[in-house]
C-alpha cells in the first residue's frame, strides 16, 4: 500500500508539472510554458531563461533584467516598470495589468492567461516573451 501511495504521489507531481505552468493567449492558444527557469514557445522550444534577476533568451544572449520594480533591457536602459498588478512602460503609459492567471493590455482586453505561473514568471512573459 505505501509503494502505491509514493507512485501516485510522484504521478501527481509529474501531472501537475505537465498540465499547469503554460501561458496562452488572449484567444486561448498555448503560446508557451515555464518549466522551472525556463521559458519555452508552444511548440517546445526553448525561448529563454531566468538566472536570478537576469533574463537571456535561448541562445544565452542576456535580454534584460529586473530589479524590484523596475525592468531593464540588455544595455540597461529601463523598459517597464511594475507597481502591484499593474505593468507600464519606459515613459510611464500602462501597458497591462495582472488579474490572477489573467493578463490584460493596456485598454483593459484579455490578451493571455497564464497556467499556474507566479506572478514573476508571468511579467518576465509579458515584457520579453509575449
Amino acid at each position: 500500500m505505501k509503494n502505491f501511495l509514493v507512485a501516485v504521489s510522484v504521478t501527481l507531481v509529474f501531472l501537475n508539472t505537465a498540465f499547469a505552468q503554460r501561458m496562452y493567449d488572449g484567444s486561448g492558444h498555448q503560446i508557451g510554458r515555464v518549466d522551472s527557469e525556463r521559458y519555452y514557445d508552444g511548440s517546445g522550444h526553448q525561448i529563454g531563461r531566468v538566472d536570478g534577476d537576469r533574463i537571456y533568451d535561448g541562445s544565452g544572449r542576456q535580454l534584460g533584467r529586473i530589479e524590484g520594480e523596475r525592468i531593464y533591457n540588455a544595455s540597461g536602459s529601463q523598459i517597464g516598470r511594475i507597481d502591484g498588478e499593474r505593468l507600464y512602460s519606459d515613459s510611464g503609459s500602462q501597458i497591462g495589468r495582472i488579474d490572477g492567471e489573467r493578463i490584460y493590455d493596456g485598454s483593459g482586453h484579455q490578451i493571455g492567461r497564464a497556467d499556474g505561473l507566479r506572478r514573476m514568471q508571468i511579467i518576465v512573459y509579458f515584457y520579453f516573451f509575449m
